[in-house]
C-alpha cells in the first residue's frame, strides 16, 4: 500500500510540474508513515511541507493542489489535510484483504525484499577472548548479533557473519600460564594459585587433558617455577606483576616450542567449545578471523606503514603514538611500545584495514557497551587509512544481568564464577534465551528473569507468541477432525465478511510486517521485530476469545480460516527469522 500511495503522490508532483506549480528539476523523496492515531486515517507524508519553500506556497495550499492531482484509486476512500500542512490517507479496508491473498501466495517469502542487493556488508559478533567458556552476558551479544545478520540478509544484503579470535595478547599469555600450573597440579607439583590467573574448572579439563597426553613433558620443580617471584596480591604484592613474572618464567623454562605447545592446548579447547556453544545456538560464521594472523603476515606493520606515510604517527618516550586526538579521540594512542612490542590497538588497525581491504560497503561491530570509549580511536583509525568514516557501525550491547529467585547472579571469567550460555539454554530453553536477548534495544540494561522465561503462562512473552501459532494450528488441524476442509479460493472470494472489529485489526497488522521487517533491518534494531509479533498474537488472541472459526456458514468460515492461516504464516516467518521455533502444539 505504501507503494501504491508513493505512485500516486509522483504521479501528483509530475502532474504539478507540467502546471508550472513545482519547478522541473526538483525530485522530492516521498515519505510515507503510517498514521500514530487512526482517526488521522492509516498513511500520512509531508510531501506539502516538503515542497512548500521550493514552491514558494503556503503548505496547507500546496497540500490542496497536491489532492486535487492525484489519481482516483478504489483503494483509498478518503484524503484529507491535518496540522501545518500533512497529508492523510483513508484506505478501504476491503482493499487491505489483498495482504491475505498475497500471504498465501508468499508464504516464507512474505515479507522479504531487496532493498539491500548488492550490498557487501560485515557483522562482527561476539568475538570473546577465547579465555573461558561463553557466558550468559556474551549470550546477548550473540543472540543480537545473530538477528541484525539475519534481518540484513532477509532485505538482500549479503552478509558476511564474522568472529574476530584474541589469540594473541597478554589474556592469552595469562591463560597459558593458568593451565601450566594447574598441569604442574597434575602432575603431583603443590602450589599457590595466582590470584590473577583464571581459576575456572574448565581450566583443570584442559590441563588433566594436557597431562593425559604429554604425562610429565612440560614438569618443571615447583620451586624452580617460584623461585625469586614478586609476591601475590594476597601476600601484600601486586597481582598483576605477579602473574606476568610467572607468564615470563614459564616462557623461560618451557622455551618457544613447549610454551606454543601449552598455550595451543588451552586456546584449541576453549575455542572449540565457544565454536560448538554457538553452533548450537544457532549461530554460524562465515569467517573467525585470527589476531595473530595479522601478525604473522605483516598486517600490523602494513597499517603501520600506512598511517605513516599519513603523517599521523610519531615518536616519544621510545614509543611509537598515533595522532588520534587531531581526528576526534580524546588523546592520542600508543601503537608501538617502549620494548618493540605492537599494542592491541595496534592489531585492531591491522583489522580494520584488511576488512576495507576486503571490500565491504558497510563494517558493523557489535562490541559490549564497556567498549563506548573505544569507538572515537577506532573511527580514528579508519579516517587516517583515508576509509569513509560512514562504512563503520558500532552497535553496542549491554550485558544481560541475570537473576535467579529475585537475587542477581554474580559473574567473573577470572574467578570462574559464572553462568555460562549452554548452562542457559538447558535451563531456559533455546527459544526462550533467543527471544529474551533481543527483545529490548541492544543498548538498554537488561534483567534477564529466569522464573518468568521458563514460565507456560502468558507473562512470559516467547510462550504468548509461540502460543498463538500454536492455537491457529490446532484449529486448522480440527478441520479434519469435522469432516471440513479449508477452501482457500472461496475464502479469497468472501473476504469482505471479515467485518469485526478484531479481523480488521488483524489484516490492518499483516500489512504492516514488511515494513516492520525493512525498518529492523536497516535500523539494526531486531526487537522491533519481536514487538510485532508480541502485538500481533495480542491481536490474534483477542480475535480467538472473540469469535468461533469453524461456523456453520462456510463462505465466513474459509474467509476467517484464510485470515488466521496467514496470521499463522506470518508469526512463523518473523519466529524463523529470530531462530526461534514455531510447535504446533502447546
Amino acid at each position: 500500500m505504501k507503494q501504491k500511495l508513493e505512485s500516486l503522490l509522483l504521479d501528483a508532483v509530475e502532474t504539478l510540474k507540467i502546471d508550472g506549480i513545482i519547478e522541473r528539476e526538483l525530485s522530492p523523496k516521498i515519505n510515507i508513515e503510517r498514521a500514530r492515531d487512526q482517526q488521522h486515517g492509516d498513511f500520512a507524508t509531508n510531501l506539502a511541507m516538503l515542497l512548500a519553500k521550493p514552491a514558494k506556497m503556503n503548505p496547507r495550499q500546496l497540500a490542496e493542489k497536491i489532492i486535487a492531482a492525484l489519481t482516483t484509486d478504489e483503494a483509498v476512500s478518503k484524503v484529507e489535510i491535518a496540522g501545518p500542512g500533512f497529508i492523510n490517507f483513508f484506505i478501504d479496508p476491503k482493499a487491505q484483504y489483498q495482504i491475505i491473498t498475497t500471504i498465501h501466495d508468499q508464504g516464507n517469502q512474505f515479507g522479504l525484499s531487496q532493498i539491500g542487493a548488492g550490498k557487501k556488508v560485515q557483522v562482527e559478533f561476539v568475538s570473546a577472548n577465547p579465555t573461558g567458556p561463553l557466558h550468559v552476558g556474551h549470550g546477548r551479544g550473540a543472540a543480537y548479533g545473530s538477528a541484525v545478520a539475519d534481518l540484513l540478509a532477509a532485505v538482500g544484503f549479503e552478509v558476511e557473519r564474522e568472529y574476530y579470535v584474541n589469540d594473541a595478547g597478554r589474556q592469552m599469555d595469562i591463560l597459558a600460564a593458568s593451565v601450566w600450573l594447574r598441569y604442574l597440579e597434575e602432575c603431583g607439583e603443590v602450589l599457590t594459585f595466582p590470584s590473577n590467573g583464571y581459576r575456572g574448572d574448565y581450566v583443570r579439563e584442559i590441563a588433566a587433558n594436557l597431562h593425559r597426553e604429554s604425562n610429565n613433558e612440560y614438569r618443571h620443580p615447583i620451586a624452580l617455577v617460584f623461585e625469586e617471584i614478586p609476591a601475590d596480591e594476597p601476600q601484600g604484592g601486586d597481582k598483576d606483576i605477579h602473574i606476568d613474572a610467572l607468564i615470563e618464567r614459564a616462557k623461560i623454562l618451557l622455551g618457544d616450542k613447549q610454551y606454543r605447545n601449552v598455550f595451543q592446548a588451552g586456546l584449541n579447547e576453549i575455542l572449540a567449545d565457544i565454536r560448538h556453544d554457538l553452533s548450537e545456538f544457532g549461530i554460524d560464521y562465515q569467517q573467525w578471523f585470527s589476531e595473530r594472523q595479522l601478525m604473522d603476515d605483516g598486517s600490523i606493520d602494513e597499517a603501520l606503514k600506512r598511517l605513516g606515510e599519513t603523517g599521523y604517527l610519531y615518536e616519544k618516550e621510545g614509543a611509537t603514538w598515533f595522532a588520534s586526538s587531531r581526528l576526534g579521540d580524546e588523546k592520542d594512542r600508543v601503537v608501538v611500545r617502549e620494548n618493540g612490542q605492537s599494542t592491541y590497538f595496534a592489531s585492531d588497525i591491522a583489522y580494520h584495514m584488511n576488512k576495507l581491504d576486503r571490500g565491504f560497503e558497510q563494517i558493523i561491530n557489535i562490541w559490549g557497551a564497556d567498549h563506548h570509549g573505544y569507538i572515537p580511536r577506532v573511527t580514528a583509525a579508519m579516517q587516517a587509512l583515508g576509509a569513509d568514516t560512514e562504512k563503520l557501525k558500532v552497535l553496542l550491547v549491554q550485558f544481560a544481568v541475570l537473576y535467579r529467585g529475585g537475587e542477581q547472579v554474580q559473574m567473573s571469567t577470572r574467578s570462574g564464577s559464572f553462568v555460562t550460555l549452554r548452562q542457559l539454554r538447558n535451563e531456559v530453553g533455546q527459544d526462550a534465551a533467543r527471544f529474551f536477548y533481543v527483545m529490548r534495544k541492544s543498548e538498554q540494561h537488561m534483567d534477564f528473569d529466569l522464573k518468568l522465561a521458563t514460565s507456560k503462562t502468558n507473562e512470559n512473552p516467547v510462550f504468548y507468541v509461540q502460543y498463538a501459532h500454536a492455537r491457529i494450528c490446532s484449529v486448522l488441524n480440527q478441520l479434519a477432525e469435522k469432516g471440513l476442509q479449508r477452501d482457500i479460493q472461496a475464502g479469497e472470494d468472501s473476504l469482505d465478511k471479515l467485518t469485526a472489529e478484531q479481523e480488521i485489526a488483524l489484516v490492518s497488522s499483516l500489512t504492516r510486517y514488511p515494513e516492520v521487517l525493512e525498518r529492523a533491518a536497516v535500523q539494526y534494531e531486531p526487537h522491533l521485530l519481536v514487538n510485532y509479533l508480541r502485538e500481533l498474537a495480542a491481536e490474534f488472541h483477542s480475535y480467538y476469545n472473540a469469535h468461533q472459526f469453524i461456523v456453520d456458514d462456510a463462505a465466513l468460515r474459509n474467509a476467517r480460516l484464510n485470515l488466521i492461516y496467514s496470521v499463522k504464516q506470518v508469526l512463523a516467518n518473523g519466529l524463523n527469522l529470530l531462530r526461534i521455533g514455531t510447535p504446533e502444539v502447546m
